[in-house]
């Protein structure tokens, strides 16, 4: 449905203050004294005056100089346009840019006519008909054709979506199927416009040269001479060649005009072409002119030069060939008529071996005894025939729709090429009804005195068609050389292909100097080949995959139904691509296999270099577009039932720490997840910053490129997120709970060690650190806390030997065992054992439990060394006891006593060294008293309960003074967490530092702290050489006023260990033994 526009147009009517009108021009002046007023000044002064805030204009100009500037946009391929320095009034030097005028008609139909209509119709179109027959030769045009104008179809559609401004058809696909896809197929489209110069090349001097056959140096040399005139025309200008191709079209025309005034001629009275056979073989006529054995000469038989070809001696003691002798001499006519039902005699197909001797069928002969008598007067077949090489052979008679697409940026008149169809078709007919078989498979036409076999058929002369053709194939091949050259500077221009980049340059008149050079020299390399049918299947396979690409780009953006998808062309539809890309590709492997996996290796190696060195661009491509509906699609899949325990990998959320420049502060920590991924699943790098987005909006883009460039450098594959907080707690919070998305969520939360929580200025990174270990437990997700993460190994190191020590505490879903099998995957760990250590308590038997240990192993399919270590139940050293005072003695100061940061570390070093020196003075054999036998009150009374309650609440006592102590108590339901948590608040807010000085440790605290000791040494014994240790990290207390304490007991659990990995499961089973 056409959509209407109206214009409206709008005063600038004076507004109702005349001098408050003139107070703004003023103010504007001085704004901007130096603007000068285009022709939407008056237009830009009255949006101005609607909206105060015109500063806007810049990046939202008005609709009419929008309009204005698509008006003036001229569609001129990149490249073709011709730059002459002109003088203007001031005398100052400068580059005009003037496009070259080129419709239609020049622009698209010409060159596709020059390509179309050339080599092939010329010279090889004869002799396929004669070796394939008529109807396989129409099964073989009407396939090429048919290929040809699905693939136009395509074109069409794509170039209509909007403007083409350079690059033709690879332009089309690059920005269709990403530079990827666009860099291998342009380079395909390159080199088959390249090939295509040496195709057209060749057939120019197979017709300047009088006998191609056996002279394929000649045609080397005389190529090699000719591409070197069509290099220099080209770099002269390209609007010379433009000129040239007019009068090349019309020889074109009176060429094809001829053929068939000569089909109406032969119809009428056939022309005297004779063709000489002996038996049932072709003979060369251009060793003799009479084909007669002897002839009478004033009544003296004399012997003819054909005579002479097979005999030796005179005719009474003559020496001849058995075949000779044996079999008369026929002379037929090359060009019988359309009237004279040879068409029934070429309806099939005569394929023959390398050297054959072409022979007429139906002919009588007699076979000589002796096959090998000389066979170089007869016409032979000079490569073996067969389907599938005519078809490779063919099809580049096909590939002239690119030569317009490299032109235009407006195909849109696809029936173009059901007139170049119809031609090629009915050609095929009328050859096969109006010439000879033999000579039809006559391809060089020795026959008829080497004339080509159409050029027999031809009127008035045969000359217009040897004038024609050689026209054909020059103008062809300059059309090659002026294109390839562009495509390859697009290519460059574009910056995916870096080795490409120096070929992007070009001389002042705008002509790609480089990429011409370059062209030339591949072009010589298919002259060197020397023969037009070695050369024509290598074009044909490199224009396929071009049209492959070209079907599948509007098949693609077809069916995702872009918003950007709106062609004005409207008669396609996404079948019919997929119809044309499947027959490009059968069409590939039909005419070479082996031709045709080359191609698919060599655009295969060139899509990968771009995706790996090439240059990121954001195109809006299909396969993108078709990468997000798959990616949907696959995220709504996954979200239907959560993953298998087969299917369980870690997909990490790692929680990074950055550094005052915004830095990332452990890159090993990326290091380690890229050896524990390498590469699968989802990896989300996080960190927050704190502030607000709207002040820090430019800190946080920055920290986002900082550690996308970390991950880079590190080869970590996954996506980074920087959020804004108004704290670091609340920031990482978030991001457990929001990050991913749908299905692809992470499971496991990858951070490091806060190292010097001890001697932070403030308590909040322990305190952040703690949170985050209850908030992914509370999420069911997995935590890995890397300690030393800085002494980790980076990507680069080779660890030669060593082990990778697991310590089984406590089962968490087999990720400790699953853990140590990923990072091996790695080639950084590789080399590295695996060892499992599990502890047995003194009732456990320890030998059946290292058996059932490695019977689980082995069902696994881990490989992995087992030990059971036993721990006794020692009694808790006097080093126990001190530590666990210290540490709570530091607890007590830092609640009670607000001093300075500088004091407060001096005073927990005061009680700290205090009290290691009143430990010293005790004898080391005393013990406690109660060593392992601590009583945990259990029984709490109500009264103490109501106590609590009274003061917490004596404020509102005063508010009803009859209430009597029986009638107001409260009954109430006092949990033991609750109460001691009440009773511990009020004895630490009357605590003074004499208390602190005397306290005693708390004997729960006491037990931890002696089980983080006893584990640790058993663990620094066993492990201490080890590259990585994995242990099970204990949850943190459920009463926040723990937490420090949480956190010295860690540090003592780890202490004296290089590396290690603190590993909490997700109360999920990760890891099964089942198939």
């Amino acid at each position: 449905m056409p959509t209407n526009f109206t214009v409206v147009p709008v005063e600038d009517t004076p507004i109702s203050n005349p001098d408050y009108d003139e107070e703004i021009m003023k103010e504007e002046d001085k704004d901007e004294p130096y603007t000068v007023a285009g022709p939407n000044s008056g237009e830009s002064f009255l949006w101005k005056k609607i909206l105060p805030g015109h500063d806007e204009m810049d990046s939202t100009p008005m609709v009419s100089s929008l309009l204005n500037k698509l008006a003036n946009y001229t569609n001129i391929t990149q490249g073709a346009v011709e730059h002459e320095e002109a003088e203007s009034e001031d005398g100052i030097q400068r580059v005009t840019v003037n496009g070259p005028q080129m419709g239609t008609f020049i622009g698209v139909f010409l060159p596709c006519m020059q390509n179309i209509l050339g080599v092939i119709l010329f010279l090889r179109l004869t002799w396929i008909v004669g070796t394939a027959g008529i109807v396989e030769a129409l099964a073989i045009v009407f396939m090429c054709c048919s290929c040809t104008m699905l693939t136009a179809i395509s074109m069409s559609a794509i170039a209509t979506n909007g403007v083409v401004p350079a690059g033709g058809s690879y332009y089309m696909i690059s920005r269709a199927l990403g530079p990827e896809f666009g860099g291998a197929v342009g380079l395909c489209f390159y080199l088959g416009t390249t090939f295509a110069g040496s195709m057209y090349i060749l057939g120019t001097m197979e017709i300047f040269l009088v006998k191609p056959t056996g002279m394929q140096n000649n045609m080397r040399i005389y190529g090699t001479c000719c591409l070197v005139i069509m290099t220099l025309v080209v770099f002269v200008g390209v609007k010379y060649v433009n000129k040239l191709a007019l009068v090349f079209l019309s020889c074109v025309m009176l060429s094809i005009m001829a053929i068939y005034a000569g089909v109406i001629q032969s119809a009428i009275k056939p022309p005297n072409s004779p063709v000489c056979l002996l038996g049932n073989r072709t003979l060369q006529n251009s060793r003799f002119d009479k084909c007669l054995k002897t002839e009478l000469i004033n009544n003296v038989t004399t012997p003819t030069q054909l005579w002479k070809l097979f005999c030796e001696g005179g005719i009474e003691n003559a020496t001849c060939d058995e075949y000779f002798t044996n079999n008369n001499l026929t002379e037929i006519q090359a060009v019988p008529g359309l009237l004279s039902g040879v068409i029934s005699d070429n309806m099939w197909g005569h394929y023959g071996q390398y050297r054959a001797i072409v022979e007429k069928e139906g002919q009588s002969s007699e076979q000589a005894s002796d096959n090998t008598n000389d066979i170089s007067y007869y016409i032979l077949n000079d490569i073996t025939t067969f389907f599938t090489l005519l078809v490779g052979i063919y099809f580049p008679s096909v590939t002239g729709i690119m030569a317009g697409s490299n032109r235009s940026g407006d195909l849109r008149d696809p029936p173009l090429g059901k007139e170049f169809k119809a031609v090629y078709l009915s050609c095929v007919v009328l050859f096969g009804a109006c010439i000879e078989g033999v000579v039809l498979r006559d391809k060089y036409g020795e026959s008829v005195k080497g004339t080509l076999a159409v050029a027999t058929l031809a009127w008035p002369s045969s000359w217009v068609i040897v004038i024609g053709s050689f026209f054909s194939c020059c103008g062809a091949g300059l059309q090659s050389l002026t294109g390839a050259p562009r495509i390859l500077q697009a290519i460059a221009r574009d910056g995916i292909m870096p080795f490409l980049q120096v070929f992007g340059h070009s001389k002042s008149n705008g002509e790609p100097t480089w990429a011409l050079l370059l062209t030339a020299a591949i072009c010589e390399i298919g002259i060197l080949i020397g023969s037009l049918d070695h050369v024509a299947p290598i074009l044909s396979m490199l224009f396929l995959m071009c049209y492959l690409f070209v079907n599948l780009a509007c098949a693609v953006q077809t069916l995702l139904r872009t918003p950007n998808w709106r062609p004005r062309f409207k008669f396609y539809h996404w079948s019919l691509s997929f119809l044309g890309m499947s027959l490009s590709l059968s069409l590939m492997f039909v005419s070479s296999w082996y031709y045709a996996l080359v191609a698919i290796l060599f655009s295969g190696c060139i899509y990968k270099y771009i995706e790996y060195r090439g240059a990121e661009k954001e195109w809006g491509d299909g396969i993108r577009g078709l990468s997000l509906n798959a990616a949907q699609y696959a995220l709504i899949k996954l979200e239907e039932a959560p993953p298998h325990t087969k299917n369980w990998r870690p997909q990490l959320l790692v929680l990074l720490k950055l550094d005052s420049d915004l830095g990332v502060k452990h890159p090993c920590l990326l290091s380690f997840t890229s050896q524990l991924k390498a590469g699968k699943g989802l990896t989300i790098v996080c960190s927050v910053l704190e502030g607000t987005y709207m002040a820090r909006e430019a800190d946080a883009k920055l920290s986002e490129k900082n550690i996308k460039a970390a991950m880079a450098k590190e080869k970590t594959k996954g996506f980074c997120h920087v959020v804004v907080s108004s704290n670091q707690r609340d920031g990482f919070s978030h991001l457990i709970q929001s990050a991913g998305l749908g299905g692809m969520k992470h499971n496991a939360v990858l951070m490091a060690w806060p190292a010097n929580w001890k001697q932070a200025e403030s308590s909040l990174s322990w305190k952040n650190f703690i949170e985050t270990v209850r908030e992914t437990t509370a999420a069911h997700q997995a935590l890995l806390v890397a300690k030393n993460i800085d002494t980790f190994p980076t990507n680069q190191d080779r660890l030669a030997e060593g082990t990778i020590d697991v310590w089984w505490i406590v089962h968490d879903g087999g990720l400790l065992m699953l853990l140590p099998f990923l990072l091996r995957q790695h080639k950084v760990w590789r080399r590295c054992k695996m060892r499992i250590f599990t502890v047995a308590q003194m009732d456990d038997n320890s030998i059946q439990m290292k058996k059932d240990l490695q019977m689980f192993l082995y069902h696994l399919r881990l490989d992995a060394k087992v030990e059971v270590v036993e721990m006794h139940a020692g009694d808790i050293s006097a080093f126990t006891y001190e530590k666990t005072l210290v540490m709570e003695q530091r607890s007590q100061m830092l609640k009670q006593m607000q001093l300075s940061k500088t004091e407060r570390g001096r005073e927990i070093q005061s009680i700290s060294d205090e009290s290691r020196s009143s430990i010293r003075r005790k004898p080391c054999r005393e013990k406690p008293t109660q060593s392992n036998k601590f009583q945990v009150p259990t029984i709490i009374l109500d009264e103490e309960a109501q106590l609590i309650h009274d003061r917490n609440t004596k404020s509102h006592a005063t508010l009803n003074d009859k209430a009597t102590p029986t009638s107001d108590r409260v009954h109430m339901t006092w949990t033991k967490e609750k109460l001691s948590s009440e009773r511990n608040r009020h004895r630490e807010a009357h605590m003074t530092v004499r208390d602190i000085f005397n306290m005693k440790p708390d004997q729960t605290n006491v037990r931890r702290m002696h089980t983080a000791v006893k584990l640790n040494e058993v663990v620094v014994n066993k492990s201490q050489g080890a590259q990585l240790v994995l242990l099970n990290m204990p949850g943190p207390p459920k009463n926040k006023g723990g937490d420090e304490n949480y956190m010295e007991f860690l540090e003592v659990l780890t202490e004296g260990l290089d590396r290690v990995l603190l590993v909490r499961g997700s109360s999920r089973e990760v890891i099964t033994i089942y198939s």
